[in-house]
């Protein structure tokens, strides 16, 4: 049996934000809070495409689009990051080209290789999701002093670190 540690107890209030509740945030182990925390960009990146009648994406493609178009990143490379099988990034790439948002185009360079491109409503989908990400970033600048950001983003990368190691092994 573990000490009784209060950084160790789990707060036992209905299910919501640990932030809402009564309960310290130190009573959260760090995985629950990232979960919450993963919640935060969830929702508001929802919220955005819903408000903006996208409202027909798939699981995962709100990353892909964004990615692609925000931070210019081909869509092999994204499906790579996000570890699907072969078979769910085919469904995912296909739905989306199915729904407008992508376009499959024969490549230039090498006739048999295919290029996705992201249509106009594409675009306009990743902007969404840009902004559902920029509303939680200008909270988080809001509620955290810059060092305080800087630490939580350090954290971020340390975890990111870890599971390379670990997915190398």
């Amino acid at each position: 049996m573990l000490p009784a540690d209060e950084s160790r107890r789990v707060c036992r209030q209905p299910r919501a934000s640990p932030c809402a509740r009564n309960c310290s945030i130190g009573a959260f182990a760090e995985t629950a809070l990232l979960r919450a925390a993963r919640g935060s960009y969830g929702h508001a990146i929802r919220t955005e495409l819903a408000a903006a009648g996208f409202d027909d994406l798939p699981r995962n493609a709100p990353f892909v689009l964004g990615g692609m178009h925000n931070h210019d990143i081909d869509a092999g490379a994204l499906i790579r990051q996000l570890g699907v099988s072969k078979q769910a990034a085919s469904q995912l790439i296909d739905t989306l080209v199915v729904r407008g948002y992508l376009e499959r185009r024969a490549n230039a360079d090498d006739r048999r290789r295919l290029t996705i491109e992201l249509t106009d409503r594409g675009r306009a989908a990743a902007e969404a999701v840009r902004d559902g990400v920029e509303f939680v970033d200008a909270e988080l600048a809001r509620m955290l002093s810059p060092t305080e950001l800087a630490g939580l983003r350090r954290g971020l990368e340390a975890l990111t670190e870890i599971r390379e190691r670990l997915e190398d092994s």
